[in-house]
């Protein structure tokens, strides 16, 4: 293909994500496959030969699109949201085009650059504290992970190396696996699997602190755990606080906690991966109060703020944390300008191959900055109330009916409902939901309840679309809870 083909078949590409877009309700939301329904559809190797475009275009929609959940339907309200913009969508493209790969400043100076300064307009929307942002000569910063699970696990590992260092600064007798063998770190029992999974990959003892009533952890409860902990002998280095929890969007009691974890120097990492967009709107803001004492925060644009996937948003309060964790300097990475990108002695903010995991990195900044200029910031905080007005829709609908019950607060875009009665009732609703595939939903347990849980998530989901939605579960509660009554009365 050369740029004149390209110019062609660009513009149909582009008509049909257009096209895909603006026409997905009338698709079937969740697909109507099995596992491995692909495989016997496509050759059992590579062709030898080139194959032309329209072969390849023809078999989207024959091979591809059958098996693709509609992520950005108005009818899907499962998980969280994944966002999309044409604005997004267009910087991807720039993004694929110019194709650098962001390993160092030198490698690609705008992409490192961008990144730096669009974590600072992104901080500031959300009035951080002022140590978060890079500035021209702060010593925080902000950076671009793939996802908060990543986040996670790079300010695990930046604070057990910081742990150990001071440990054996103050106990030289101790061996480095001494000293990781008693470290250990905490979250919620409500907090993301990924936490858990930083902590393996990390190979530190993890231990969950138990959620009150309304599925927040309160800093009684994280005191009573880290007494015992240092009581008997172990290190407590890494406490992962969440705000909008996956299960049911509670939030963790940051003023409590922040104090708590400053105190005994502990490194709280803030994982707000869905909320955290919502904090651009001053109404919401007040749900970020004690962040000025963690040590890390992030959040996901890709979820909420219109930036398509992957754009995961990391600030910490010193990079030199960091970078004192992660920094190799081969020699082919350094360049001439090496001095001159340090802004202070803590370490640079433009050294962000010192901020991840992975050595490269793609200029995934291009879409923060189409999205945030073209959307402005009124425009997206006019996104997230939509999004929080439709979820305070659904609630009240749900509220008017007495077979049901809302399980969780209602406080951005999440509602958590089940139908009055046991377990088996809720599965089998939900099984007849997905089954019908009209609309997608996913569950999650709160204590020992199945819970259906209803998530705001489509750009262009609107009223009618909540109405409709409702109208469905609705009806099939009343055929499932017919059946049940018959099956009761014959048993």
């Amino acid at each position: 293909m050369d740029a004149a083909e390209f110019r062609k078949r660009g513009k149909e590409m582009v008509d049909y994500v257009a096209d895909y877009l603006e026409k997905i309700e009338k698709r079937q939301v969740f697909p109507d496959v099995e596992p491995g329904y692909l495989r016997p559809l496509i050759a059992d190797c590579a062709p030898q030969d080139p194959e032309s475009f329209e072969d390849v275009f023809k078999d989207i929609e024959k091979i591809i699109m059958p098996g693709v959940t509609h992520w950005h339907s108005p009818y899907f309200f499962a998980y969280f949201p994944a966002a999309s913009s044409f604005p997004a969508l267009l910087a991807d493209m720039l993004c694929g085009g110019i194709g650098c790969v962001g390993f160092s400043w030198a490698a690609s100076p705008a992409c490192t650059e961008l990144e730096t300064v669009m974590l600072d307009w992104l901080g500031k929307m959300i009035n951080l504290p002022e140590e978060f942002l890079a500035g021209k000569d702060g010593q925080g910063g902000g950076v671009i992970q793939g996802s908060a699970s990543e986040a996670t696990l790079i300010a695990l590992l930046a604070a057990r190396t910081k742990t150990i260092r001071q440990v054996q600064s103050e106990k030289p007798e101790l061996t480095e696996a001494e000293i990781m063998g008693r470290l250990v770190a905490y979250a919620s029992d409500q907090a993301h699997s990924s936490v858990e999974r930083a902590a393996l990959i990390g190979a530190v003892k993890i231990k969950t602190v138990p959620s009150d009533d309304t599925f927040t952890v309160c800093g009684s409860a994280l005191k009573k755990v880290l007494d015992e902990d240092t009581a008997a002998g172990l290190i407590p280095f890494f406490f992962c606080a969440t705000l909008g929890t996956t299960s049911c969007c509670s939030f963790d009691k940051l003023l409590e906690l922040g104090p708590i974890c400053n105190k005994e120097n502990i490194w709280m990492h803030i994982d707000a991966a869905y909320a955290g967009s919502a904090f651009i709107c001053p109404e919401f803001r007040h749900l970020l109060n004690g962040v000025e004492f963690a040590d890390s925060f992030n959040f996901n644009p890709h979820k909420w703020l219109l930036v398509n996937f992957d754009c995961s948003a990391m600030w910490v309060k010193k990079r030199s944390d960091l970078i004192g964790a992660f920094k190799l300097e081969p020699l082919y990475l350094q360049h001439h300008h090496q001095e001159s990108v340090v802004i202070s002695d803590t370490g640079s903010s433009l050294w962000l191959q010192h901020w991840q995991i992975p050595l490269g990195r793609r200029f995934r900044s291009l879409k923060l900055w189409f999205v945030l200029r073209m959307y402005g910031v009124k425009g997206l905080q006019e996104h997230i109330r939509k999004h929080v007005r439709l979820s305070h829709q659904f609630e009240h609908l749900v509220l008017q009916d007495e077979r049901f019950e809302i399980c969780a607060e209602v406080i951005l875009g999440l509602v958590c409902f089940r139908l009055k009665g046991s377990n088996e009732l809720n599965e089998a609703l939900l099984k007849s939901i997905n089954d019908a595939k009209k609309i997608h939903l996913v569950p999650c347990h709160l204590r020992e309840k199945f819970v259906l849980r209803f998530a705001i998530c489509s750009r262009t989901v609107e009223s009618t679309h909540i109405k409709f939605a409702w109208q469905h579960i609705s009806q099939l509660a009343t055929d499932l809870l017919k059946t049940w009554e018959q099956n009761h009365h014959q048993q």
